[in-house]
């Protein structure tokens, strides 16, 4: 494995783009995109360096306690002005472009922010959800999250956005006066409405893996950007990759998990990177 760190300068970091524009040469690659990437748009990522470490609302607690949902929504109501104000930075641009290029063939994305199909991805496997729905836990309707902002400020007149918000990954703020907020119930069943985002605690929808896997494994390499593999499912990804004998380079600042499964790695910013990548790629 070929490693850059942050300190080791421009000159190091450049030999091994080349090297990873050598490896990717005339392949078609998959990305696995993470929290990572997001950072330059806004979107802060939940084990950044020197980020406080939080512990989400999980999937059983959410479905369990009326209170609990309600602190939810007030929060992930207020947070989703900014989240979805969020624009697409130059390393989703890149991506895009590498894809109308036929470069990469489809990107699995542990975001939730939808940036990726903003940007101009055609081919995108949104394996954790998207904030820009929610859905009915009973029948399993969905509703544009857009409306249901809409219907949630007509419910809370009195609730406004603070005037300082700590925006989470999830598209969550943190907010303490809750108990007056209105949660609406499904306007079709009456049930339990919720983001259609995979909570901590909730497994990733089968369908949604398998076309994961399907991405990867129809590719010719992996390129994993803005994620530290955390995650199992991301873990299981680079796995796939790997055991079909697929090169796999990870762009990431810091450590991860599957370190030892690449091929190259970067510990270097994602945008940047990206731009210099898809330079190489497209105009080799």
């Amino acid at each position: 494995m070929v490693t850059s760190d942050a300190t080791s300068g421009a000159t190091e970091t450049a030999d091994d783009l080349d090297r990873v524009a050598e490896l990717l040469a005339g392949k078609r690659i998959a990305v696995l995109s993470g929290a990572g990437l997001s950072t330059d748009s806004g979107i802060p990522d939940y084990r950044g360096a020197g980020r406080v470490v939080r512990k989400p609302m999980t999937f059983q607690e959410f479905r369990a306690d009326p209170a609990k949902r309600q602190r939810y929504w007030a929060g992930s109501h207020l947070g989703y002005r900014t989240f979805a104000a969020a624009a697409p930075n130059a390393g989703h641009h890149a991506l895009a472009a590498l894809e109308r290029a036929g470069v990469v063939t489809g990107i699995v994305t542990q975001n939730v922010d939808g940036l990726h199909l903003r940007a101009g991805s055609r081919r995108v496997v949104e394996i954790h959800g998207s904030t820009d729905r929610a859905l009915c836990l009973t029948c399993g309707q969905v509703f544009a999250r857009a409306d249901l902002a809409t219907t949630l400020d007509t419910l809370n007149p009195w609730i406004d956005e603070p005037g300082s918000v700590v925006l989470q990954p999830d598209g969550d703020v943190e907010i303490t006066d809750v108990e007056r907020f209105v949660v609406p119930a499904c306007s079709v069943c009456g049930g339990v409405l919720k983001p259609d985002v995979v909570f901590f605690g909730e497994f990733v929808p089968t369908e949604k893996f398998a076309e994961s896997v399907s991405l990867v494994a129809d590719a010719d390499a992996l390129l994993v950007v803005g994620s530290s593999l955390t995650v199992n499912s991301g873990v299981r990804l680079v796995d796939h990759a790997a055991r079909r004998k697929h090169p796999v380079v990870i762009v990431n600042r810091g450590a991860t998990r599957s370190d030892r499964r690449a091929a190259v790695k970067i510990d270097a910013g994602t945008t940047e990177t990206l731009q210099e990548l898809a330079d190489r790629l497209v105009l080799r």
